[in-house]
């Protein structure tokens, strides 16, 4: 999901930036939609059926990462929807940050792929009440350079830590996406029930990693360039990369068949709690990003998946299978999900993360 700009990364500079937000908040009209997001998804490909209705584009402010976003929200910045994933949807209903949507109004809430019905937490709340409608799908996956790295070389995701790959990896600046590939590496498919020794058994293969490390990246741009220009061989990656970088003839390829198997991610939009345009706009916004048309462009342009089953299945077959998702249903069978985990398992990655970096 994402152009090559976007980014969802906790970095101290702007979460430290965000705490300090105490200046006038801006006003927003009340006839015009304010969308928290991540930069490059104002795209208006995204969302043609708004703009056809209102006879004009929403207005967008842009976060770098969830936890700026959050932060900033709780500091009392003012938005109408905002675009979080998974992982942080109780955290910031838990905040009281939402606002309950009302499935009657959307148009595509009973077309969702059913694998994220499924998640638990992740739409409803356990009395059936509705905070989240996803968007986009992708995943964090082993990505590589063919003309210096082996296929065989990478078939296990310990290659991270394999001393051969030294100074010749990336790993996002990403807590969620690290624990991830901790969390896979060490044989867990299901991140919510990780026991306090499976945490620590996963900090200490970060810590491997973490001596291979050339580039903790932040942005898709940073990272393209890296591979690109053959400074790193191997990533930890989202699907945007290798599909940015093969549309330049660049010898990149993706590895979805490592024996730990691959990390799938799903984000959307909330309601969020003291909007002030008129609740039809935000629904008439939702219901255009989540229509099936919208599918194809997401799949063939960004190389993720849209959340509208029937949109998925509307998009050329030959697309599918080249963008590998063909079968949605073998495709997710070997991943984990980055589902919303307890808070409390969440700051201890953060604090860990931070250490880890650190070379502690």
């Amino acid at each position: 999901m994402k152009t090559a700009n976007t980014a969802r990364f906790y970095t101290t500079a702007a979460l430290a930036a965000v705490l300090a937000f105490t200046t006038a908040l801006p006003a927003f009209s009340a006839d015009t939609l304010t969308v928290f997001d991540w930069s490059g998804y104002e795209d208006p490909a995204f969302h043609p059926k708004y703009t056809e209705k209102a006879g004009a584009e929403p207005d967008f402010s842009f976060f770098g990462d969830e936890e700026e976003a959050f932060q900033k929200l709780r500091s009392g910045f003012k938005a109408d929807v905002a675009h979080p994933c998974s992982q942080s949807v109780v955290k910031w209903r838990e905040a009281g940050l939402l606002e309950p949507l009302d499935t009657a109004k959307l148009a595509s809430w009973n077309d969702i792929l059913p694998n994220f019905k499924a998640m638990k937490h992740l739409m409803t709340s356990d009395d059936g009440t509705a905070w989240f409608i996803p968007f986009e799908w992708g995943n964090t996956v082993l990505t590589y350079r063919t003309d210096t790295v082996k296929p065989e070389e990478v078939a296990s995701l310990k290659a991270f830590a394999d001393p051969k790959f030294k100074d010749r990896v990336s790993i996002g600046d990403n807590v969620d996406d690290a624990y991830a590939l901790a969390s896979l590496a060490i044989g867990l498919k299901d991140w919510t029930t990780m026991t306090d020794a499976q945490f620590q058994e996963a900090s200490a293969f970060l810590r491997e990693v973490h001596k291979n490390v050339r580039l903790y990246w932040t942005d898709n741009t940073d990272l393209s360039q890296a591979l690109a220009s053959g400074e790193v061989d191997l990533a930890w990656a989202w699907n945007e990369t290798a599909t940015t970088l093969q549309a330049e003839s660049q010898p990149i390829a993706i590895k979805k068949d490592t024996k730990e198997g691959l990390s799938t991610w799903v984000c959307g939009y909330v309601r969020l709690k003291g909007a002030e345009a008129n609740p039809d706009m935000a629904y008439d916004y939702l219901n255009a990003v989540t229509d099936p048309d919208v599918a194809a462009y997401m799949v063939e342009s960004w190389g993720y998946g849209h959340s509208n089953a029937k949109g998925m299945a509307a998009v050329d077959p030959k697309i599918l299978k080249d963008k590998g998702y063909a079968d949605v249903d073998a495709f997710v069978a070997n991943t984990l999900f980055q589902a919303p985990m307890p808070t409390e398992l969440r700051q201890k990655m953060i604090a860990e993360f931070e250490k880890i970096k650190s070379g502690y």
